[in-house]
Order: C-alpha cells, then structure tokens, then sequence
C-alpha cells in the first residue's frame, strides 16, 4: 500500500466518522498524490481556467472529488485529463489506491455507503479527521491556527480564495512556508463541528451573549455576597443586643467549691458494705 502514515490515520478518521462513505475513500486516494493540475509554461491561463471549472467552493478536498467523478464519468478517459490540464498517471495512481482500500474494506467485511448529495455531511468528516489542523478568521483573508496562532494564508490556487466571502474556520491537510506560511487542500467548516468533534481543543463560546450572561453572573454573585454578610452582621448586632439586655447577675458566673453543698439539699449517709459471717 503506497499511502503515508498521515494519510491512513485521515481515513481511519474518516471511516469511523462517516461509515465507509464511498466519497471519503476517493478523497483519501486523491490526497494520496502529489499533485493533480499542472500549468506548462506558456498556458498558465488555460491551465487556471480549466481548474477552475472544477472548483467547489467551500473545498479543496470536494474539488479532488469532483475531478475525479468527472473523470469517471469520462470513461477515465486520457485525452479528457489532457484536455483539462490533469496528469493522468497521477489520477491512474489515485484509481489504484482506491481499489486498494476498497478491497481493504471489502475483507474487513466493511460495507460501502454513500451519502448522496449532502456535502455537508462529507465536509464534517472531513473536519473529524482535520480539527486538530484548524484556523480561525482574523482579518482580511488572513488566518490563524486556532491552537497556536500562528499566521497563515490561503494558497492562491485553493478554491477558497477569491470565492466571495471567507469562511470564519477552516481546516487544512497540511503547511507549505514559502513566503508565508500558505495552507494547502482547504476546507470550509462550522465552528460548532470544531467543538463537537475536539473537544480536548475547543468549546463553543458566543463572545456577545458570554460578556452579557458574565456580567449578570457576577452581578448576582456580588449581590449573593453583599446579602450574606448583611445577614452575618444582623445576626452579630442582635446577640450583642441580647447580651447588653441580660442582667449581670444572670451573667455572673458560677463558682462550685468541692464539699460545698447548696442550702436545701438533703445529707447523704455513705453507704457501708455488708459483712458476711462464715
């Protein structure tokens, strides 16, 4: 099996997540190349508009899918990947992976799914094997990794750049430093996912409705705390009250001297032990 370590951990993660789909397996084999578009020299703009037919916007990893469903639908045909700009032994490659780990399955006795259209479910399982390599909004087109903030970007040629609006998280398959830190095969999540799937990192936190609902909080602990020592000291002026009402007679206190009975108390005969005669 010609997959890394990293890629075999991501489809573990997505196949407990999203139950042998059929659409994981293939992203899996697509990640399992190096790359998939190339640009000759001389065709750059061919090349990018050709790519971008492809494009889903909320996902690199979707775009993958999407090529190679438009590549099967071709007949996995070569002329068609040199049409389009695509290295067709890469996508030979990305064929012979797949079949691969469907017999993997296949002898794990571990049943093919599909979930249709709903790329929603594809892209959470996709964040249930990505949330440890997740970033958050910062700026204009700017990111940073939700974990250690560090600065990253979107590559130019990820099909979140340039979509019209930018997504508030993102998860990332990996890092390239060029002259930033660019991430590579994006994809667009929720927050609530993040939360949902790690949370040994995160947790859901409305900051509008957390500042209001702290501030109420404190507020009633103050106002816990100002009635429990109004009480405290209301309790501690009422038995000095008390104390200054007694009499000091009542207050005095008693001293008991031993053998000293008190007048009215009747004497007592020691009692003798009986004798016996043999």
């Amino acid at each position: 099996m010609s997959i890394n370590v990293d890629i075999r951990l991501i489809l573990s993660k997505l196949i407990k997540f999203g139950g042998e789909d059929d659409k994981e397996i293939t992203i899996v084999s697509m990640l399992s190349v190096p790359a998939i578009f190339y640009r000759p020299k001389g065709r750059e703009e061919d090349s990018d508009a050709a790519r971008e037919k492809f494009m889903v916007p909320e996902s690199d990893h979707l775009t993958y899918l999407n090529v190679y469903q438009q590549w099967k639908r071709n007949g996995y045909s070569s002329s068609w990947c040199n049409e389009h700009f695509i290295h067709v032994k890469a996508m030979r490659k990305v064929r012979e992976v797949q079949g691969q780990l469907r017999e993997i399955m296949e002898q794990q006795k571990m049943d093919l799914i599909s979930s249709g259209t709903e790329w929603d479910i594809v892209r959470k399982c996709i964040c249930s094997a990505y949330f440890h390599q997740a970033a958050r909004l910062k700026g204009l087109g700017e990111y940073v990794n939700t974990r250690t903030g560090m600065p990253c970007h979107l590559h130019p040629t990820s099909a979140l750049f340039g979509m019209g609006y930018t997504p508030d998280y993102i998860v990332y398959h990996e890092l390239v430093m060029t002259s930033k830190e660019y991430m590579q095969c994006v994809t667009a999540v929720d927050g609530h996912w993040l939360a949902e799937l790690g949370p040994m990192f995160y947790s859901i936190k409305d900051a509008k409705k957390t500042r209001v609902e702290r501030r109420r909080q404190e507020l009633e602990e103050m106002q816990m705390m100002e009635d429990e020592m109004k009480r405290a000291e209301e309790l501690i002026k009422a038995r000095k009250e008390q104390q200054e009402r007694t009499p000091m007679s009542v207050r005095g206190s008693k001293i008991i001297t031993p053998g000293q009975r008190e007048p009215g108390t009747p004497l007592q005969t020691p009692r003798r032990t009986p004798k016996f005669g043999l």
